[in-house]
């Protein structure tokens, strides 16, 4: 199939511009360090179950060698050697044979075998016994040095061995061995140690070439200098050097990790007027770059104008465009490329399938995504941690826990472990369905898995004590945390001063606060902003002014949420004047208030019968172009009622959603209980109960008793009867409870019928505020 196919059939869907996650790709490869571990086998004791294991591996060994062996038997034999204590010994053994003399060749062996373990100090050893025998140290030798210090982390070393070997050992250096060192500092993204090293390059007159440009480059793209790599470019024709692909290519990838494609495109076109022919790497990285911008229709197109040019696009290009439409949320046409991609003869790999199922879990459409999974189980393609934990995740958050614990099984099964984040899901999931006791039972599971819980397990579990107010338990927790050396961060502290402050125990909440100075982490705004909050609704809001005082000496810059604390307690206290200062105090530094404080404020107007004064707030707000919500009219609807202006209050309401400001339940809550409590028409208020509910609201039951003996004292029934009926089904009554409330209208027992109603609406009520 032809590329334009690929194309044409995808060529009427409208794509939207999204931000994809990066794909590494040549020659930016991420780099995996390795963690430290030293060991020395020749100094450290050796048991005599080792020494017996060892000289059978030596006989072992040796019996396959004649008596008159050469070198390169030697070496064949310690190559097939897996312990290095062995091949050690075998050394040993081979020394003791008269005429023989180890050549470089057997050492590197060695040195190699000892690099893998971190076996440092042996190494020296070796070298030393090398120059007392005055063996030669060749490029090989050095090369396993370096390459043994990276993987273990030791950068700093290597420029000290680098230096041994050229002083004490006469090693030439030279443009190869320069060009292995900087390579192997710029993937350990060591950069300070590249420039280092490329000086002494310079200093010593050794002459770069292309591959040592292009090293340096792709250290300035990592470090975000894409203006002086370009430079450098510039600078290879004063040695005589013309860029290659890699040139281009590096610069190309630095400029789509800063985000900046149209810089890509640039580069392109210079590599084309520059007569540097164009390879699938070089496609397959600006295809990349439009799909990480969310431009995926522009990436389609470019494949096809490569196509044209001799491209064909191979596993890479088709898991990219996957990847990309995915992110960009059209998993559908993602699935299509992936048959395309079968057509083509490339088979889909984990991370095709991982990348579909990503996209669908954040469609929220799990079910399609179990759907890919036993696709890509049957085309015998093995799932990751990340497949599962993806779809763990995302049914975790459908509040699938149970599905989700029963493919944590199937994963298991298969033998694939889970892993710290698997048990985070599902803790969190069990969290957010109120199932405290199993998350506390799965985060012991981990525990005895041999997993280590991470700051994300603690913070979701001890946020789950905050919620229930069972405080000591989460201190308990924050101790345990300490214990297992898991570092706390501001979140930690900032969920327990939450919790503390909202079960009123704002003492304790100001104790942890003081820790988080002892303990070494920085305090945020939310964290002031929680305590300062905490404080207000104590009725301490001169402490809580001191502490605004030092959130600003701290360089926190305090927001909506600080002074809206500070206004909430002064309109509740009727403080009018202080409230205002609060909202002029605000906007002097710099912080625009926004609808909730002018919302806070009217209410407080409201409170301290200033009415008209909110009133006129209200206009204002609107005249400056802020949208405001039922939190600024519901005060001033309320207040009308209360002041037997209904019909103004009625009217305000009417405007309310005229200009498209949707009610809320508070709302509708309001203008019902006034109209019942005015005496008002009857009918207005039996029309006011089935708009409301038609809008989904059901109303408060105190107001609909009211009416119902209203109705009952006219001779309505039929209307009351008719009323129940709208509300049942509004609440969603079982079938028994409907007819068991019209068994009693049936019989006239209206009281009966009110009573059982009211009882019932208000355990659903309940049930709702629990949940």
């Amino acid at each position: 199939m032809h590329t334009t196919c690929l194309i044409n059939s995808l060529n009427q869907m409208t794509l939207f511009s999204v931000s994809t996650t990066s794909i590494k790709c040549y020659p930016l490869l991420p780099h995996s360090h390795h963690q430290h571990h030293s060991f020395n086998f020749l100094q450290k004791p050796i048991s005599n179950s080792t020494l017996c294991l060892a000289s059978t591996q030596q006989q072992s060994a040796t019996s396959l060698l004649p008596s008159n062996f050469t070198p390169a038997q030697l070496l064949d034999t310690l190559r097939r050697q897996n312990d290095e204590t062995a091949a050690l010994r075998l050394l040993n053994w081979a020394s003791k044979h008269p005429n023989f003399i180890p050549n470089s060749s057997i050492y590197e062996e060695i040195l190699r075998k000892l690099g893998k373990v971190g076996s440092f100090n042996s190494m020296k050893d070796i070298l030393e016994e090398m120059k007392a025998l005055r063996c030669e140290v060749d490029r090989g030798i050095l090369l396993v040095f370096i390459d043994s210090y990276a993987k273990f982390d030791l950068y700093d070393e290597i420029l000290g061995i680098v230096e041994l070997m050229e002083v004490e050992f006469g090693l030439l250096l030279d443009t190869f061995l320069y060009n292995f060192l900087l390579n192997v500092l710029v993937d350990g993204n060591k950069l300070k140690l590249v420039e280092t090293a490329h000086s002494d390059m310079v200093s010593k007159g050794i002459k770069p070439d292309v591959s040592t440009f292009n090293i340096l480059i792709k250290a300035l793209c990592k470090a975000h200098q894409i203006r002086p790599a370009s430079l450098m470019m510039e600078e290879m024709s004063s040695y005589g050097l013309s860029p290659d692909e890699k040139t281009f290519t590096t610069i190309m990838q630095g400029f789509i990790e800063e985000g900046n494609m149209d810089g890509a495109l640039r580069v392109k076109e210079q590599m084309v007027r520059a007569g540097c022919p164009a390879t699938n790497v070089t496609v397959n990285v600006l295809v990349h770059g439009f799909c990480k911008e969310g431009r995926v229709e522009e990436a389609l197109s470019f494949i096809d104008e490569m196509s044209n040019e001799g491209f064909f696009p191979d596993k890479f290009t088709f898991n990219t465009v996957v990847n990309g439409l995915c992110k960009a949320g059209h998993v559908k046409h993602a699935v299509e490329v992936m048959d395309m991609m079968l057509q083509e003869g490339f088979d889909p790999d984990v991370y095709t399938f991982n990348c579909l199922i990503s996209g669908l879990c954040k469609l929220g459409e799990v079910d399609e995504a179990v759907e890919i999974l036993d696709q890509m189980i049957s085309r015998d393609c093995s799932p990751n941690t990340v497949t599962y934990n993806t779809l763990i995740s995302s049914l975790c958050k459908e509040n699938q826990v149970e599905e989700a614990t029963k493919l944590t099984r199937v994963l298991t099964s298969k033998g694939i472990l889970p892993d710290v984040c698997t048990f985070n899901s599902l803790i969190q999931g069990l969290c957010l369905t109120r199932n405290h006791g199993m998350a506390l039972e799965l985060y012991d599971e981990m525990k005895l898995k041999g997993l280590k819980p991470d700051e994300f397990t603690f913070n979701m579990l001890i946020d789950s004590f905050c919620c229930r107010g069972k405080l000591q338990e989460a201190l308990s927790l924050l101790k345990e945390m300490e214990l297992s050396g898991c570092a706390r961060n501001v979140i930690t502290y900032n969920t327990l001063i939450d919790g503390f402050c909202k079960n009123r125990k704002i003492e304790e909440a100001e104790e942890i606060f003081d820790q988080m100075e002892v303990q070494g982490v920085s305090r945020n705004s939310v964290t002031y902003n929680t305590l300062i909050d905490g404080l207000c609704k104590s009725r301490r809001v001169e402490e809580a002014a001191q502490l605004m005082d030092q959130m600003i000496m701290e360089e926190l810059k305090p927001d909506k949420f600080t002074y809206n604390s500070m206004l909430t307690y002064f309109c509740s206290e009727g403080d009018i004047k202080k409230a205002a200062d609060i909202v002029q105090t605000m906007a002097s530094n710099g912080c625009e208030p926004d609808i909730v404080t002018y919302g806070t404020l009217i209410r407080g107007l409201c409170k301290a019968g200033r009415v008209e004064v909110a009133s006129k707030l209200l206009r204002s707000i609107q005249m400056k172009g802020l949208v405001p919500t039922p939190h600024a009219f519901n005060p001033i609807i309320q207040a009308l009622f209360k002041r037997k202006r209904d019909k103004e209050a009625v009217r305000l309401f009417r405007e309310m959603e005229e200009k498209g400001i949707s009610p809320d339940a508070v709302t509708y809550k309001i203008v019902f209980r006034g109209m019942t409590n005015s005496g008002g028409p009857i009918g207005e208020a039996v029309d006011f109960v089935i708009e409301m509910t038609e809008k989904g609201f059901l109303p408060e039951f105190s107001s609909f008793y009211m009416l119902a003996e209203g109705l009952s004292s006219l001779s309505m029934e039929e209307t009351l009867i008719k009323l129940v009926d709208i509300v049942m089904e509004k609440a969603k009554f079982s079938q028994n409870q409907v007819a068991m409330i019209r068994g009693f209208l049936k019989i006239r027992k209206f009281q009966d019928a009110l009573a059982t109603l009211g009882g019932l609406l208000d355990n659903q009520m309940s049930k709702r505020s629990y949940r």
